[in-house]
């Protein structure tokens, strides 16, 4: 069967449709200045870090406790008693109402965390959580273990379980839950007046500049402003103005019919706007069985809808959810905000597939922290960058604008800043980004101003130097100086430095904050030099971490995530991997001081999960951790873990608090 992309460039050169250039010329840069840090950031660690583990447990260091928060399936109102996991082994609770009631319990696989601390309080507030997507062998008894046999075997069940649909969809989204420390540990304030889910179907606004653009009306939307629902939430960030900013990941896996439809269809523009992110002719979850909305062959631009960060009010139930579209289409991993010396501010942005870009936008107008209203479409209007790497160490943002005299114009496939906005990826290109191993998260410490950017991996990363297609346009494959390593299975993390340690700033400087692997391995080499570090010249186990010199002192990492700041400033990392080194975890490493890199693990998770969230309250004594698809690997009916209910029961996603024994912060 042809790929979509051999397809499209069928399609498109048959018409004669003219192809986007993937580089631009690179500006030379002007030498940086930069400013030391605004304050200094904790440079120690007193907590005792842990050996890995494959134990089907939650793990921490001698000094924390853990109390369960929220589960996959938990009630969000006191007149709904929820359901256990013990419901999981059957079907008998998938029925005409199951959807009804998901709307009104904790979703599945939670994802990012964050906190909203009521005024003057630290223990306090509401809590934003993510539901990324649903794990259907870990929530469907009797589905067969092996993938294969259950996509061959989807639209059969699908046709079988209509109802699983409006189910999936309802356990995808956010909640929003009021939550406080109470005497005996944090409590969930089930239906206070700000709890709400929103799901694959809630209304929402289309904002910024795609607004109305005609790649986005439907027959449903002619008038391209509205649209139902949101999900693959993946990471996460907040506004100064305290609203919850959600991502929109992995949208493509949610389509299908698309290879038939690109087949046939005559409309070479909205072809073009698939190129660099296609959907599948059958998606992972069938929706398209039963939605049309997911049919591509109905609905064809539906898609094009997806993939966004989408604004969210947590204090008001009633608002509704704003997809700002000034901030760009992609892949979306975090939306985390800092406000510049200007008071303009600035959204730093990932996009996690494998050679995609690093974004950031910088607001036209300034926050004004005295009039909430002044603040409510600052996402609208500003410029939206991408990140160029540069071999000296320097790096420069590329304004992704639509000019008719620029490389982003009407000859080039961009007749206005819509059209930017929606095939962001191809004005990335054209305008000569730099194409990352998967940027999970990319967050500003804090205290002083630098940015942090998780890489996860990429396997497809060569060692050699060779241009081929991918994923719709034509890159180089092999390593390069912010990506120096082939088959980057461990992954890393960069240290952006704004220059002026200014996020508006249009250069930077950087450098590798972290190689990932284990230092454990005598037989790869543990660098401690960053000028070490150059293309071909690290393999695959290679690790450094900030130039930190013990080799036995240092934590193994795999597959960095989420990461966030503590009130001290030290960098915690949460991990997503293939479980090659063992159980993913939750770590915590100083970026400054003597013990600069020096990585301790404090947390490992249960079998088959990855650990997201990251999330402190301000007094630095309590850490939100999401639990995410533990047992993975296993079904229903065979589960490869039995936590947190334990008794051999099915394992379901869940929120953890993590604190000291003696009540400090961490």
């Amino acid at each position: 069967m042809k790929s979509f992309g051999a397809i499209l460039q069928e399609r498109l050169s048959r018409r004669g449709f003219v192809a986007l250039g993937a580089a631009g010329v690179a500006a030379s840069l002007p030498s940086l200045s930069l400013a030391d840090a605004r304050r200094s950031p904790s440079a120690s660690i007193d907590l005792v870090g842990i050996a890995p583990s494959r134990r089907d447990d939650l793990l921490l260091s001698p000094e924390l406790k853990s109390s369960p928060l929220l589960a996959w399936g938990d009630p969000l109102w006191s007149d709904d008693t929820g359901w256990h996991a013990r419901d999981l082994r059957t079907l008998d609770w998938l029925d005409a109402d199951s959807a009804a009631r998901q709307a009104r319990r904790f979703g599945a696989n939670n994802d990012a965390i964050v906190f909203f601390p009521d005024p003057g309080e630290t223990s306090r507030g509401l809590l934003c959580v993510n539901h990324e997507y649903v794990t259907a062998e870990l929530s469907f008894a009797g589905l067969p273990g092996s993938a294969r046999e259950r996509a061959a075997a989807r639209e059969r069940w699908i046709a079988s379980y209509p109802q699983a649909v409006a189910w999936m969809q309802a356990a995808h989204g956010v909640s929003v839950v009021r939550i406080g420390r109470e005497r005996d540990g944090w409590q969930v304030a089930r239906g206070a007046p700000q709890t709400r889910r929103i799901t694959a179907t809630t209304p929402m606004d289309i904002m910024g500049p795609a607004r109305g653009h005609a790649l986005l009306r439907t027959n449903a939307d002619p008038s391209g402003t509205r649209v139902f629902g949101t999900f693959a939430n993946c990471s996460a960030g907040r506004t100064p103005w305290g609203t919850f900013l959600t991502s929109e990941e992995n949208i493509d896996d949610y389509f299908g019919k698309t290879r038939s439809w690109a087949s046939d269809t005559e409309e070479f523009v909205l072809l073009d706007a698939f190129a660099r992110f296609p959907t599948g002719e059958a998606s992972l979850y069938g929706w398209e069985h039963v939605d049309r909305r997911f049919d591509v062959r109905a609905e064809p631009r539906e898609q094009l809808r997806f993939g966004w960060i989408v604004e969210i009010d947590p204090q008001d139930p009633t608002s509704t959810p704003r997809k700002r579209t000034a901030l760009g289409r992609f892949s979306h991993e975090s939306a985390t905000t800092i406000v510049a010396p200007d008071g303009r501010v600035v959204v730093y942005m990932g996009d996690d597939d494998k050679f995609e870009y690093a974004y950031k936008f910088v607001s036209r107008d300034r926050f004004d922290p005295k009039n909430a209203a002044a603040n409510r479409d600052l996402l609208d209007h500003g410029t939206l960058y991408a990140a160029r790497f540069d071999a000296s160490g320097r790096g420069e943002w590329l304004p992704l604008v639509h000019d008719e005299k620029g490389p982003l114009n009407s000859k080039a496939g961009f007749k206005d800043q819509g059209a930017v906005v929606i095939k962001c990826r191809a004005a990335a290109d054209l305008m000569g980004a730099t194409p990352m191993d998967r940027i999970e998260d990319f967050e500003p410490n804090p205290l002083t101003g630098r940015v942090y950017m998780a890489c996860t991996k990429n396997a497809d990363r060569e060692q050699r130097s060779r241009r081929d297609q991918y994923m719709g346009r034509e890159i180089e494959l092999g390593v390069d100086i912010a990506n120096p390593r082939a088959k980057n299975d461990y992954g890393h993390i960069i240290e952006v430095i704004e220059r002026g340690d200014d996020p508006t700033s249009r250069t930077f400087a950087w450098n590798v904050f972290i190689l990932a692997g284990d230092p454990r391995n005598a037989e790869t080499k543990f660098l401690t030099r960053r000028d070490d570090i150059a293309p071909g010249k690290v393999s695959r186990g290679d690790t450094y971490f900030a130039g930190y010199a013990a080799r036995d002192a240092v934590s193994p990492l795999a597959c960095p995530d989420n990461v966030g700041f503590d009130p001290s400033g030290r960098l915690w990392i949460v991990t997503d991997s293939d479980h090659d080194l063992a159980n993913d975890g939750c770590f915590v490493v100083p970026t400054h001081g003597a013990e600069r890199g020096r990585l301790k693990q404090i947390v490992s998770a249960p079998v088959g999960a990855e650990v997201t969230g990251c999330e402190f309250t301000p007094d630095g004594k309590s850490l939100f951790l999401g639990i995410q698809h533990p047992g993975e690997g296993g079904t229903v009916d065979a589960p490869a873990s039995h936590w947190p209910d334990g008794d051999g029961l099915p394992a379901r996603s869940a929120l953890v608090v993590i604190e000291r024994k003696d009540g400090r912060p961490l």
